[in-house]
């Protein structure tokens, strides 16, 4: 779950101000009436006295009804809402999870037939991460507390192996807990004694068992990359309010190495592995990281027999990974990603990261995370352009051949798709046919092998290329399935077909839309993206363009070119001549000035204004229009039905704002039409409500969900969190997450799936599927291009060409939005070239709702202003509802006037209503009302509305009293 964010507490408190204002000049009021009463007389001292304190009283409670219905009511009305998690959904949950990791772990070394170990083994487990392992990620990703976790020796108990356990009490009194990693700090530490401190640990366990566990881990998170180079400025500290803050990158001395980064080996891993090696001839190596770490160092160890890659288990997963070791389930995982020898000889290696502009000064903007409190315009330039992941690898070890120094071998480990058994398989290719629309074949997998096991069949095309044309990969999956388990000697017949039109290419510079060119297209089935099983061709005769004359069949719209400004002056790579342009394309970065064309367009919350942007002849549309329909009413009608003219009439312009300002975490309530509040939650491998702190288990990393490669338990993924946002009472789901692994560095990869995107696409597009058979929409995010979290918030300007964008960060979202019902997607932070990805009308309008026929609303990421995030700019662009939970200057619609604002106010309201009509917010019988809280509320206000009326009445009484009783008195004087 999500910890508190600083910028919210001072955001929320600012908030408040005028209201304790007013409480403070109140109370001071009352003090000084109280010290000036001393000059009066009895008994009129005490009757002032005592009616200063009770208006103060009834100010205390005037404000605090004015904060709790004012800039708190968004936050209590999530705080007091949600129901609980049944055990019988938290148990199946628990056994999914146990099922992903049994299918989403990966063999990738398995000499000697290592692995299974013999029942009842033992082995030595080395390496401190072995006690404290990854589970997930950290930001929204970040698992419930709630539950307890499977750790790793828990698993190898579960599964009947047994450790040694001097070596495990030796790590836990060493250090006992992970160094943080969080959104706003990260020490990256690799914890890890050394060798020195083992003293004769190592020796004697070789008395204990001959088999050693090397136990790696790295973690990963919301908010910063991994770090590249391990050495830098200690500037870490746990001493603030709000938690972790600044980096540290170890404080093991003898670790910090800048020629290393996190995703080698340290220097006391490597001593340790050094050791162990020396020691044992049998050692088990697992990895346990969602980041692609270098592996190599596994094949220059002859000890080294197995190799098992675990990305972030869950709750339940190391399980799994136990089950696996001991031979109870067969591995049936396959890479998500590209395993490289060296991370900084990718093309995207030097354009990756943090890139500062030097010429948009005039453009900072207040951030109170950002170095001196400003933040100003960065960018990132996708230089590889479609060679993404191994796209590259396999498309370069095709040009190898045409003279492009490239060594497949030496650079890379293991490919992608790749994943080994305990036992072997057969797969054979069937006829292909094309009836010009549809490919398909069948596949029979035979298990040849004496373990029972499933095996995966991966479908991948290598279109006709022409050099110095349509830039196109040599490898591309685009299609795949898993069978069920097959015993041995058993065999099942997988029946494969895709869309011809899928294999088209996007050619930007030619025809301005998808084209499949004539020429023969090889399909293959592989056991990865490098080896070939079989092949036939598919021939197209002649090229087919898919213009507006002949859109894809996929397509509401045809595809054509949207995001030229996204191209700025960057110098892409080609496989033309062989990828001659490869050193200039993959350079770093040498001109840090934005050119004058893009920078004279530049727009932020310093300089837009929305009137610029208003339309005279556009007319103000109806409002407050008292027609009698509910919202309830237009559940199931078409998007385009007349009633939705009569509903939007009804809502006032406060309603469409209140509606649209207010989406943090919800969707607000509207009286005026009788929209219920609906409740929307994190996370991307959970369900948490973080106001209530009720959640369900966490679920493995999307990485190894995505190496399950298997659409079945994606879905199955998909149902757990809608059963148990059912349970909770929550409507929408902040996930999945599909973005593309374009660096190992990404300190998010853990929550996106691959640096595929039909792999990726085909996950998310089921565990949505799975959510809506709740009734649960989900927010698919982030849309589009936050592939790194490096500046994410700093004005990121993100320059990529337009066949890159469509045919690699678009392609899991576009597998999505055409094969499931999402209902919603979260909005990236970054900019699409200099225009904000959440005021991108090309991204939301013309290719999400116009080509793709997406139906719902889009929201923004987190709303903290940033500089850039401004309502009124985002809905008059395609983002309707705002990521905030209180109130603030651009989060509300600041133009509620112009005619032009509120049709773009109507529009956003009309998209989120659509959506949460056709939720499960609305599967039974809706009463909309007051909440009980405020009914509560209510109830408080008029027991303290009397308490005051008593006071005042006892108070004037007894004055009164007081009084006579003086009377004679006085007049005796």
């Amino acid at each position: 779950m999500l910890s508190i964010n600083i910028a919210d507490v001072i955001a929320v408190l600012q908030t408040m101000i005028p209201q304790l204002i007013i409480l403070g000049v109140a109370l001071v009021a009352a003090i000084i009436v109280t010290i000036c009463a001393m000059k009066a007389k009895k008994p009129l001292k005490g009757f002032i006295r005592k009616e200063a304190w009770i208006a103060f009283l009834l100010v205390v409670v005037v404000v605090a009804n004015t904060i709790v219905l004012g800039p708190m009511f968004s936050m209590i009305n999530m705080a007091m809402g949600g129901g609980k998690i049944s055990d019988d959904a938290i148990a199946e949950a628990k056994e999914l999870c146990t099922d992903i990791a049994e299918e989403g772990i990966v063999l990738l070394k398995n000499d000697d037939k290592a692995l299974p170990l013999a029942e009842g083994a033992k082995v030595n487990v080395f390496g401190w991460s072995s006690t404290n392992p990854i589970y997930g990620g950290t930001g929204s990703g970040a698992l419930s507390d709630a539950y307890p976790t499977v750790d790793f020796l828990t698993g190898l108990t579960d599964a009947g192996i047994e450790y040694n356990q001097d070596l495990v009490d030796f790590y836990k009194g060493w250090r006992d807990a992970r160094p943080t990693v969080g959104m706003m700090g990260q020490d990256w530490t690799i914890p890890e004694p050394k060798v020195s401190e083992y003293g004769n640990l190592i020796s004697d366990a070789k008395n204990y068992s001959d088999t050693a566990i090397f136990f790696i881990a790295r973690s990963g998170g919301e908010g910063a990359d991994l770090p590249a180079s391990y050495d830098g400025e200690d500037t870490f500290s746990t001493e603030g309010m709000f938690g972790a803050s600044g980096v540290r990158y170890s404080d093991q001395k003898d670790d910090l190495d800048a020629s290393k980064s996190y995703l080698e080996l340290s220097n006391r891993e490597q001593a340790l592995l050094d050791e162990v090696t020396a020691n044992f001839d049998k050692v088990i190596v697992v990895v346990n990281s969602a980041n692609a770490m270098e592996l190599g160092f596994v094949n220059n160890y002859s000890q080294i027999k197995s190799v098992l890659y675990c990305p972030g288990t869950g709750q339940t997963g190391f399980d799994g990974l136990g089950e696996i070791i001991a031979g109870q389930v067969n591995p049936s995982g396959k890479t998500a990603d590209t395993f490289v020898a060296d991370l900084f000889a990718t093309p995207t290696a030097n354009n990756f990261g943090d890139f500062d502009y030097t010429n948009m000064e005039e453009f900072g903007v207040d951030n109170m995370f950002a170095e001196g409190g400003k933040a100003y315009p960065t960018f990132v330039n996708y230089v590889e352009g479609i060679y993404v992941g191994y796209k590259f690898y396999e498309t370069a070890a095709a040009e190898a051949e045409n003279g492009f120094e490239f060594d497949y071998d030496s650079a890379v480990v293991y490919p992608f798709g790749y994943g080994l058994s305990y036992t072997t398989f057969k797969q054979e290719m069937g006829p292909v046919t094309n009836d010009g629309k549809t490919v398909s074949f069948d596949v029979t997998v035979t298990n040849t092998g004496d373990v029972a096991g499933k095996d995966v069949v991966e479908v991948y095309y290598n279109p006709p290329y022409t050099n110095g044309g349509i830039e196109k990969a040599a490898a591309n999956l685009i299609q795949f399935a898993k069978t069920q388990t097959l015993e041995p000697g058993a065999s099942e017949t997988v029946s494969i077909s895709f869309a011809l039109e899928d294999m088209a290419s996007y050619d930007t510079y030619g025809k301005g839309c998808y084209v499949l060119e004539a020429g023969d297209y090889e399909i293959s089935i592989n056991s990865d993206s490098h080896n070939k099983i079989a092949t036939d061709t598919v021939n197209v005769a002649s090229d087919i363009v898919y213009d507006e004359s002949n859109k894809r069949e996929s397509d509401a719209v045809a595809a054509t070119n949207q995001f030229g400004f996204a191209e700025g002056d960057v110098t892409y790579l080609s496989r033309a001549d062989g990828f001659a342009n490869y050193a200039e394309a993959t350079a770093a970065p040498t001109s840090f000035e934005l050119a004058d064309e893009y920078k004279s367009a530049y727009v932020n919350n310093n300089n837009y204004k929305e009137e610029d942007y208003n339309n005279s002849s556009d007319e103000m549309p109806t409002t407050e229009a008292k027609n009698g329909i509910e919202l309830k009413e237009l559940r199931g009608l078409d998007y385009d039905d007349p009633k939705w003219e009569e509903l939007l009439d009804e809502m006032s312009v406060a309603d469409m704002n209140t509606l649209i300002e207010l989406g943090g975490y919800e969707t607000s309530a509207i009286k005026s039409i009788d929209k219920v509040m609906t409740y929307d939650c994190d996370g991307p491998a959970s369900i948490n409500n973080n106001f209530t702190g009720q959640g369900s288990i966490g679920f493995p990393a999307a990485v190894m969900i995505a190496c399950t490669w298997n659409k079945d338990m994606a879905l199955a993924f998909g149902q757990s969190i809608g059963r148990m946002a059912n349970d909770m009472d929550v409507s929408g789901w902040y996930a999945p997450a599909t973005n593309t692994h374009r660096s190992a560095f990404a300190g998010r990869n853990f929550e996106y799936y691959s640096e595929d995107g039909v792999l990726a696409g085909w996950m998310c597009a089921n565990a949505v599927n799975g959510a809506r058979e709740w009734g649960v929409y989900s927010y698919v995010k982030h849309f589009a291009t936050n592939d790194q979290e490096t500046n994410r918030t700093n004005l990121l300007c993100t320059w990529l060409n337009e066949q890159s964008m469509r045919e690699i960060y678009l392609k899991s979202f576009e597998i999505t939005f055409k094969n499931s019902n999402p209902g919603a997607t979260m909005v990236a932070f970054n900019n699409i070239g200099t225009v904000p990805a959440e005021a991108c009308p090309e991204l939301l309008n013309d290719v999400l709702r116009g080509e793709w026929g997406f139906r719902g609303f889009a929201e923004t990421d987190y709303f903290g202003g940033y500089g850039y995030q401004d309502a009124d700019r985002m809905i008059r662009n395609g983002c309707d509802l705002m990521l905030a939970t209180y109130s603030t200057d651009q989060s509300k619609v600041t133009d509620q006037t112009s005619a032009t604002s509120v049709i773009a106010m109507r529009q956003a309201s009309k998209n989120i209503l659509y959506t949460v009509v056709n939720s499960r917010a609305y599967d039974n019988d809706i009463k909309a009302g007051l909440p009980t809280w405020e009914k509560v509320l209510i109830l408080i206000d008029v027991i303290l509305g009397l308490l005051i009326v008593c006071l005042e009445y006892f108070a004037i009484k007894k004055y009164l009293a007081k009084r006579k009783e003086m009377a004679p008195t006085v007049e005796a004087e």
